[in-house]
């Protein structure tokens, strides 16, 4: 891919040419040995399996219902549009047609933008540390939901007393904080080591290791059930959801439009900051999946496929949430309305009901905004028991998976049941996501240092053994903060950075017009050239003002984190203490080096006369020429361009460079 035009060489240097081309042939069948997916079916379902994940369920439902319900998504698909899928097609076509992953990709383009690609590197490790935790978390709740009477339901007795921190909040929160995690109280105390975690994590990591050691030969297997049984689940869960008294609440709730929400600057922010993570742009991930394709693929179509199921699927999952979670406010408000009238019971306050017993919600409701000042004065402790007010207590990440939506499985019948269901989604959600994101590691690193990629098992387990390692500071009793951390930090402004790299490098550096003429070649139908536009323009400009929104948040505002206060049996936002800024700010700053650091490799390269590509530079490119759609007669211009690029070593430089 990407060649420029050159004017044709003379008779004698085609003769030459010529000579050469049956060596060329020879070696470039040598060289191209690199995997293949076994079917388009196992690269969709890798792809949508990377692309959606575990915002789909816990983080877009929570966001669509802060911020404007229909509104939000009619902003979200516009976003996704005109920033979302352009950016997409962007990175399938590239890592198609040139057959490399990140590294390869943005060195081909250019070697002073090597950076780009180490810097995904980076950023796929520090992902794919606390993704994994948040994996282990699926696998202890999957092993406690084979209990008959779970272990979230009631609350646990010291005695014949309920344990205070308990009683005070509520069994599923209590069962998270302190039997799960066991958390401490701030980030500066940290406690030792969570051993059942601990464990999980040890088997998560395995699971990771057993899908991935044959690399996508292995993984594309795997992907027919991780990627495919999430949305069984989810079906099966909309089918009991629909059916439950409050659902169709919560589903209005949610969905209900306000348009005023457009004129707020962070709920732009917030979607584009979705968009931006439901289709794993930046990780080096869907480049990585996407060079393991036959240079024919239609990425373009794909890139509309997948994005398209995300978004149904992210829309799919929010209908779930919501319509059990309305059932649970339903329940809780139903519960709290017969809680007051037994206290009001022996009182001569009067209630405008045909039926006390039977008193609906609305009424209760009715009555209490006329009589709440009269039951001041009297000294009754009445609540209004609004249903509104409890579906607007938005819960988001960890919290909605783990406490609100286990909450409300314990209210179904035969709730270990759905249960297992619930976490065994979580869990092949989270794998497939996470296999992506190793992929985003382990294939730029194989196909840029040969000794790797010779030693592709062996790799590929000291990566995940290393990942284990380093991953027990999450499994500390202060963990959860630190993926936290992790989750805010070390990826949202180095992968917005890399992406406006990225997008820069193809429609400035190497040229819109040009990027589009070899993808008309490569797919062998013309592109619409309206991505020209929205690649040099649209794009740019989104993704600088989403940078800009997300540093200006952090700087008028000091980060703060989430903890768990034992003694008041709730939540508190506390600032983070000063060392914890500076490892915040050292995560962002290690994810975003490389890219410097690459540029200025090559400016020093370049001044000492020696090409990256060198051997001395311990850069050894794996050719990436498909062999088998390449006819003969595209050969010459390859070799046009590629003579003089013979290295010592006997290997073809530039070869992946040559032909669409």
């Amino acid at each position: 891919m990407m060649t420029s035009e050159k004017p044709p060489l003379p008779a004698d240097d085609q003769r030459d040419e010529a000579d050469l081309g049956s060596g060329v042939v020879q070696e470039v069948t040598l060289e191209a040995d690199r995997d293949g997916w076994d079917s388009k079916v196992e690269y969709f379902l890798a792809q949508l399996g990377f692309s959606v994940g575990l915002g789909n369920v816990w983080r877009f439902p929570y966001l669509c219902h802060q911020n404007g319900g229909g509104a939000f998504i009619l902003l979200y698909v516009l976003l996704m549009g005109l920033v979302g899928v352009p950016l997409f097609f962007l990175e399938l076509a590239a890592g198609q047609s040139i057959r490399q992953g990140s590294i390869g990709v943005w060195r081909h383009i250019s070697p002073k933008l090597v950076g780009i690609g180490y810097s995904s590197c980076v950023v796929c490790f520090f992902v794919a540390l606390y993704y994994n935790v948040i994996i282990s978390w699926s696998i202890f709740y999957l092993g406690n939901s084979f209990r008959y009477t779970l272990p979230w339901e009631k609350c646990p007795t010291e005695g014949n007393i309920t344990v205070k921190e308990c009683a005070a909040s509520s069994p599923t929160s209590y069962f998270w904080y302190r039997k799960a995690l066991d958390i401490t109280d701030s980030i500066d105390e940290t406690g030792e080591l969570n051993w059942i975690i601990s464990g999980c994590l040890l088997a998560a990591w395995v699971i990771v290791g057993l899908a991935m050691y044959k690399g996508i030969k292995s993984t594309g297997k795997v992907m027919y059930f991780s990627s495919v049984f999430p949305y069984v689940v989810l079906l099966c869960f909309l089918i009991r959801g629909v059916t439950l008294d409050g659902a169709s609440e919560g589903i209005r709730f949610m969905f209900y439009p306000r348009l005023e929400i457009w004129a707020d600057v962070q709920v732009w922010r917030q979607a584009a900051t979705q968009v931006f993570f439901a289709l794993g742009l930046g990780f080096g991930s869907v480049i990585a999946y996407s060079s393991y394709n036959p240079r024919n693929n239609n990425c373009h179509r794909d890139a509309f496929t997948v994005s398209a199921v995300n978004f149904l699927t992210s829309v799919l999952a929010s209908l779930v949430v919501f319509a059990v979670l309305g059932f649970r406010a339903k329940t809780i408000t139903t519960d709290c309305v017969k809680r007051n009238l037994e206290i009001i019971s022996s009182s001569d306050l009067f209630i405008n009901a045909s039926n006390v017993e039977n008193l609906s919600l609305s009424e209760y409701e009715e009555w209490y905004s006329s009589n709440h000042q009269r039951l001041k004065i009297l000294g009754y402790n009445i609540t209004a028991c609004s249903l509104e007010d409890e579906l607007k207590q938005g819960v988001e990440g960890t919290g909605l998976a783990f406490i609100a939506f286990t909450e409300a499985m314990t209210l179904f019948p035969g709730s270990p049941f759905w249960s297992v269901l619930f976490f065994l989604m979580l869990l092949n959600l989270g794998l497939s996501t996470m296999f992506g994101t190793m992929a985003g590691i382990l294939t730029p690193l194989t196909d840029t240092f040969k000794t790797l990629r010779n030693h592709k098992l062996i790799f590929t387990v000291c990566s995940c053994a290393l990942g284990f390692l380093i991953g027990l500071m999450f499994t500390q009793r202060c963990g959860n903060y630190f993926v936290a951390m992790f989750d805010d930090y070390s990826a949202t402004l180095p992968l917005i950075i890399v992406v406006i790299f990225q997008t820069f490098s193809v429609a400035w550096v190497y040229g819109a017009d040009r990027f589009l003429e070899d993808l008309k070649l490569m797919l062998n139908r013309p592109v619409p050239v309206v991505y020209k536009y929205l690649w040099k323009y649209v794009c740019p400009v989104a993704m600088l003002g989403l940078l800009g929104a997300s540093l200006l948040k952090m700087i008028l505002n000091r980060p703060t984190y989430t903890a768990w206060n034992r003694e008041k049996a709730s939540k508190e936002d506390l600032p983070y203490p000063g060392w914890a800024l500076a490892v915040l700010i050292t995560l962002i700053l290690v994810a975003f080096l490389p890219v410097p650091i690459g540029y200025l490799h090559a400016l020093l390269l370049e001044r000492l006369g020696q090409s990256p590509a060198d051997p001395e530079a311990r850069y050894e490119p794996c050719a990436t020429t498909d062999t088998d759609l390449t006819p003969l007669d595209t050969l010459h211009p390859l070799l046009e361009e590629n003579q003089r690029s013979h290295s010592p070593n006997g290997h073809i430089e530039s070869v992946q460079s040559s032909v669409l």
